[in-house]
């Protein structure tokens, strides 16, 4: 039993339902019409439990899993409906996924960012590869790190989270599994056989899993890329505001903390405000509900202001990565300001999941 459209193919075989998402030339971008077709096969999915035991998600073409949401297609329209139905539909697929009732399987093949995150990270297994590059870059173009960051950034090891949510500093290959992105690890060469296996016996996939992780001999002698970074981002990143981690960072005098500052300039001094607080409350926050109700405000008010189209425009679309930032720097970015973004929206706005 098979579907498909020309941007996402769902098939049930042997009560697996698996999907493809299938934009490679997009790098398999997520837009609205994709979310509208799995949000409703994966709800009547886990419905019938019986029927499907597992889901598996990739990515066709090799390169990606999911780069992120169609952000060309978004900010097209500011402030339209589309605009609006693809962050409010987006989070409640994030949220079914994250609470699903059959195991969700999504095999992290390529590039895995923003969007693409959301419908991988809340799910029970996340498989990398040789080939996976995580990462959240969202503070670069005006926006922040949403589809449920603020729930799971924050309960990353130490205060690793915040680091990569601010910088939206890339993750690779098996440093995804030593940074808790990832679950389980497999090699490109057994990505066909793993398949082979899980669509056999879906009920073993605790155990398929472990077998291809610990067969997986990719980077296995290497430490985490981090490792000897580790002990400064808890210390310089703990910090309780932005401004006191851009004043350890310049007080450092490391080339790792120069690097950090430099990346950490060169983003939204708006989006980097809203963004410490987003990650700083949603470690308070119990449940991803909460926390995706919160981020849909932020991206709301995001979208209502000139620094999200903005970062588009110079890094997607002009591409000249000299964006114009208002305001330019996080002194001029006022606690007044950054408290406007969380303030609940109209009632009929509000996500209320």
């Amino acid at each position: 039993m098979s579907s498909s459209t020309d941007e996402l193919i769902i098939e049930e075989k042997n009560h697996v339902g698996l999907i493809t998402l299938n934009r490679p030339k997009a790098l398999n971008a997520l837009t609205l019409s994709m979310i509208h077709s799995m949000h409703p096969k994966l709800d009547q999915w886990q419905q019938d439990k019986n029927h499907v035991k597992l889901v598996l998600v990739k990515g066709a073409g090799g390169k990606a899993y999911c780069s992120g949401g169609d952000i060309r297609a978004i900010t097209q329209e500011r402030g339209g409906s589309v605009q609006k139905e693809f962050f409010a539909e987006e989070y409640k697929l994030d949220h079914l996924i994250g609470t699903l009732k059959i195991p969700y399987v999504a095999l992290l093949n390529g590039i895995v960012m923003g969007g693409g995150v959301g419908i991988s990270v809340h799910g029970k297994y996340r498989i990398c590869t040789p080939n996976t590059v995580f990462a959240m870059p969202e503070t670069g173009i005006g926006l922040i790190p949403d589809v449920g960051g603020a729930f799971f950034l924050p309960r990353l090891n130490g205060s690793l989270g915040m680091y990569l949510g601010l910088t939206g500093q890339r993750i690779k290959g098996r440093d995804c599994l030593h940074a808790g992105i990832a679950t389980h690890s497999i090699d490109n060469e057994a990505i066909a056989e793993f398949e082979t296996e899980i669509l056999n016996n879906p009920e073993e996939v605790d155990t398929i899993l472990t077998e291809f992780t610990v067969k997986s001999n990719f980077d296995k002698d290497k430490a985490f890329a981090l490792e000897e970074n580790l002990k400064t981002i808890n210390q310089i990143f703990s910090a309780s505001s932005l401004e006191e981690i851009f004043s350890r960072l310049e007080g450092d005098g490391s080339e790792f903390c120069g690097k950090t500052l430099k990346t950490l300039k060169r983003a939204s001094p708006r989006s980097l405000k809203v963004a410490f607080r987003q990650i700083s409350e949603g470690k308070k926050l119990s449940t991803l509900a909460e926390c995706l109700n919160m981020e849909h405000r932020l991206v709301t008010r995001c979208c209502e202001n000139d620094d999200f189209y903005e970062g588009v425009r110079a890094l997607l679309i002009d591409r000249d990565n000299k964006p114009q930032w208002n305001p330019s720097s996080i002194e001029q970015v006022s606690d007044e300001l950054v408290d406007s973004y969380f303030k609940p929206l109209p009632s009929e706005q509000e996500l209320n999941l």
